[in-house]
């Protein structure tokens, strides 16, 4: 897994232009020439872009703080640079995040040896009383020892 600076900064970009949004020309209308908005509709408009804004820059830096980006970022990098793509890019993600969980046959692989387990278990259980009774016909009560 070839993972470098040049590589993490490539992502970084991509990440943020995917963050940045349209301008509000750019959501209203695809004809350059026309006016969408009136005067207090934009001031309107600009301030609602102003405050999800700042509240997309709030969240950008605490996920920054706490290196969900940096992790991200090198996850998608990794998988960017895998040469052969995986079938399941959300498995891939999860695998890297550490987040996977384990497969159905190693599950059933598990419960299998967790039943054998119980049957052993049960197995010496019973072992253990038929041992015990078996000792208690050799040794003599426990009244003959204290008179003795």
């Amino acid at each position: 897994m070839k993972t470098g600076p040049a590589s993490a900064t490539r992502a970084r970009a991509w990440l943020v232009r995917r963050r940045t949004a349209p301008s509000a020309h750019e959501q209203c209308s695809s004809e350059p020439a026309s006016p969408c908005l009136g005067a207090s509709d934009a001031a309107v408009t600009m301030a609602h872009y102003k405050a999800a804004d700042s509240k997309r820059e709030q969240f950008r830096r605490y996920l920054e703080k706490s290196g969900v980006l940096d992790t991200l970022t090198k996850v998608l990098v990794a998988l960017y640079e895998e040469p052969e793509k995986p079938n399941s890019a959300l498995d891939f993600l999860k695998h890297h995040l550490g987040a996977a969980t384990p497969e159905n046959a190693e599950i059933e692989l598990l419960r299998l040896e967790l039943a054998e387990m119980k049957e052993k278990y049960e197995a010496t259980v019973e072992e253990n009383k038929k041992l015990k009774a078996k000792l208690a016909q050799y040794e003599p009560p426990q009244e003959e020892k204290r008179a003795e």
